[in-house]
């Protein structure tokens, strides 16, 4: 079907209009890179979420879910069949610390949220791009400030349950048993399965404590890593090597700074590549492959890429 004919069959099932044809996605990723959706929807609920999944599903047209967009580089070609943008943004805190949220709120919306309140467990992963959704699905991490930064938290440690939109299509409650999270880990890796909400058990603290971790936290941050507002991008590129680190040997190769275009190897942080203008996927794809072949060459490690690559390049 041509995107005119996607939008017009899905039309009897979603919102027309929020059905928009041959949208540009390069503006709803951290990266700034990617052609347009054939048909891009914004699901401003769970409900319409699951509704927008079940109309793709049974007309047979291929579909993906967008949340940030972090972590992910789209194709310069684009993406076809349906690109739902996930707006579900509804949250609610209980008296007892239960924190329920769509999956389609932004964690650092729900992390200043629950700090305000006195609640503690999310503080960590301010200043980090992510969706409650992506936070699951990539068991979202940061390393605790103290002692000296030698722990690395998991969303995880403060999940309780999450509703899923199931491959049968069947609507569920699992438990961390379900997700199997790992390092950078979870199920949802390797099924179809879709969040629609979560919840998570938070623990009371005071506020001018928290509100500490979260300056500290975002201090450290901003020292090392580049600043999305300035250099856009997709966050770490490869996966972590154990006890080496991707983005040191990549440094060692004397790699920072090494630019394709306008995309490059960051001076501040080198598994993070920066678009510095108007980088292309392409851009992207050949500085990977660079960097790919030139550790591989000096330092005898492979480089697997940690981004998802969307679409069609």
């Amino acid at each position: 079907m041509t995107p005119d004919e996607i939008a017009a069959v899905l039309a009897a099932s979603l919102h027309p209009a929020r059905l928009r044809v041959r949208e540009p996605l390069a503006p709803f990723t951290t990266f700034r890179v990617g052609g347009p959706a054939d048909v891009l929807y914004d699901a401003t609920s769970s409900n319409d979420l699951a509704t927008a999944i079940t109309a793709a599903r049974a007309l047979n047209i291929p579909w993906f879910v967008l949340g940030l967009g972090a972590n992910i580089l789209v194709g310069d070609r684009g993406v076809r069949g349906l690109v739902i943008r996930n707006r579900a943004a509804a949250h609610t805190i209980s008296h007892d610390g239960v924190l329920w949220s769509e999956s389609g709120a932004v964690m650092q919306d729900l992390v200043l949220d629950t700090v305000r309140l006195g609640w503690s467990g999310l503080e960590h992963y301010i200043g980090i791009p992510s969706t409650v959704g992506g936070a699951l699905w990539q068991n979202l991490h940061f390393l605790s400030p103290a002692p000296e930064r030698a722990r690395t938290m998991f969303i995880a440690e403060v999940f309780a349950s999450c509703e899923i939109l199931a491959e049968d299509g069947a609507r569920r409650t699992v438990n961390a048993d379900y997700i199997k999270f790992g390092y950078d880990e979870s199920v949802f890796h390797h099924t179809r399965d879709v969040i629609l909400s979560a919840t998570f058990q938070l623990l009371r603290a005071d506020p001018a404590a928290l509100q500490k971790v979260l300056q500290e936290n975002l201090s450290w941050r901003g020292s090392r890593h580049p600043w999305l507002a300035v250099h856009p991008s997709a966050g770490s590129i490869f996966k972590k090597i154990e006890g080496v680190g991707a983005g040191r040997l990549i440094d060692q190769c004397g790699l920072k700074g090494f630019r394709i275009g306008d995309a490059q190897i960051s001076y501040i942080h080198a598994n993070i590549m920066v678009n510095v203008g108007q980088a292309s996927a392409a851009d992207v794809r050949a500085v990977i492959a660079h960097a790919q072949h030139a550790v591989q060459e000096h330092c005898g490690h492979e480089l697997e890429p940690e981004i998802g690559f969307i679409g069609e390049f």
